[in-house]
């Protein structure tokens, strides 16, 4: 299944062009009258009844009923059909994947989140198995194939949507993952970065109210930025726009995967975390995760010292405070430099909520400039793990809009 009006905008349909119109002005006003649709897209209340009305009888719209007026004829209201089409949403995480199904309207209707993979394997098996699981959870849908109109697979590292590239995972053929992906599980796929889509996510239905210019930091296993400029998600020349983890900040000898020392990530990240959790263990700590982190340290997630740490876990407090401390200085250069309304902080580790953002707070008032930091509130995401599936989904609608 496909837009009806593809094949139309190809030849520059200027018909297609409206509806296409029509369509991004439902998905932000949710519904309208046709009047309010004239004004908007500048065309005559006639024209616009005929185009509405095309669109009804392709499925695409429908009729909400009247409403009621001051005077004269009441008008009818219209919005978007929700089971008109749906989008896929896939977030491929370091150990487990989530996914979610959205109708037209971007309402999620299907939802799994903490499938396991195994991520041991070569890229080439991995990446079989992922589609495997994402067929099976197509297949599992009250929806059918068919009506899924297009897919978003959220991915970490360096990610070119363009090209359909990932080159931090998955970079074992001359073939762009989005191909592979698209030819296995039979749905057109695009890819993006996962902080990007988090972002996205969060935009479109989190806790971002109207503000424009906002930074989104993703603090999970790695460390990443979302960058939003004038309401519009930035993705630099490649897409390897907000690379945060990777600027060199640190005299230290802790190696990063990506190769150099030094690196943000290396000390303020879930990795970081984790390895820091294990040291003072090991030194002689005492936690709650102590008998665990002995006994088998690469079965203990990060999202367990997040618990520890709402558990009044004095070790797991103090090195979480102590990340939201560096992460704070380096909030404080951002700040500066692009003077945002709004800084959102999530991730797997923002589930730690006051602990971390507290010292995020203090190092940003104390390295920040007083006239620039008061502009910015610094919050914790409102969807937490579901940000990535949510924005994947509604990347997956956006992406589809954008082709044709």
């Amino acid at each position: 299944m496909t837009l009806p009006f593809m094949s139309e905008l190809e030849k520059g349909s200027k018909n297609a062009l409206v509806k296409k119109a029509i369509i991004k002005y439902y998905i932000n006003n949710v519904t309208s009258t046709i009047p309010e649709l004239s004004k908007e897209l500048n065309l005559s209340i006639p024209t616009v009844t005929r185009i509405v009305n095309e669109m009804c009888e392709e499925g695409f719209i429908n009729y909400h009923g009247k409403i009621d007026s001051k005077g004269g004829r009441r008008p009818s209201v219209y919005g978007l059909a929700p089971a008109s089409g749906y989008f896929l949403g896939v977030e491929i995480k370091r150990q487990h994947i989530n996914i979610a199904l959205a109708n037209f309207i971007g309402e999620i209707v299907a939802r799994e989140l903490h499938i396991p993979y195994d991520s041991t394997r070569e890229p080439h098996h991995m990446l079989d198995e992922i589609c495997s699981l994402i067929n099976d959870f197509v297949d599992g849908c009250e929806v059918s194939r068919q009506s899924v109109l297009n897919a978003c697979v959220a991915i970490s590292g360096r990610v070119n949507p363009s090209s359909g590239y990932s080159f931090s995972s998955f970079n074992f053929s001359e073939t762009p993952v989005s191909e592979m992906m698209t030819e296995r599980i039979g749905i057109p796929v695009n890819i993006d970065n996962d902080t990007r889509a988090m972002t996205y996510g969060e935009l479109m239905r989190g806790c971002i109210n109207g503000e424009k210019d906002i930074l989104y930091i993703n603090l999970s296993w790695g460390l990443g930025l979302g960058i939003v400029i004038n309401g519009l998600v930035y993705g630099g020349k490649s897409g390897f726009a907000g690379e945060l983890g990777h600027v060199n900040t640190f005299d230290n000898e802790e190696m990063c995967h990506c190769g150099k020392k030094g690196c943000l990530e290396t000390e303020v990240s879930g990795m970081a975390l984790h390895r820091d959790v294990l040291r003072e263990i090991r030194a002689g700590k005492s936690s709650i995760l102590s008998q665990r982190m002995t006994d088998n340290p690469d079965n203990v997630i990060v999202s367990e010292i997040v618990d520890a740490v709402n558990s009044d876990d004095s070790l797991c407090i103090e090195l979480v405070e102590s990340i939201g401390h560096k992460l704070g200085k380096q909030v404080a250069g951002l700040i500066n430099i692009f003077n945002p309304e709004l800084v959102v902080i999530g991730g797997i580790i923002a589930g730690a909520q006051e602990y971390l953002l507290q010292p995020v707070r203090q190092a940003v008032r104390k390295y920040s400039l007083s006239l620039v930091n008061r502009d910015s509130r610094i919050v914790c995401s409102k969807l937490g793990e579901k940000a990535g599936v949510i924005g994947t989904c509604l990347l997956a609608r956006n992406k589809l809009l954008e082709q044709v």
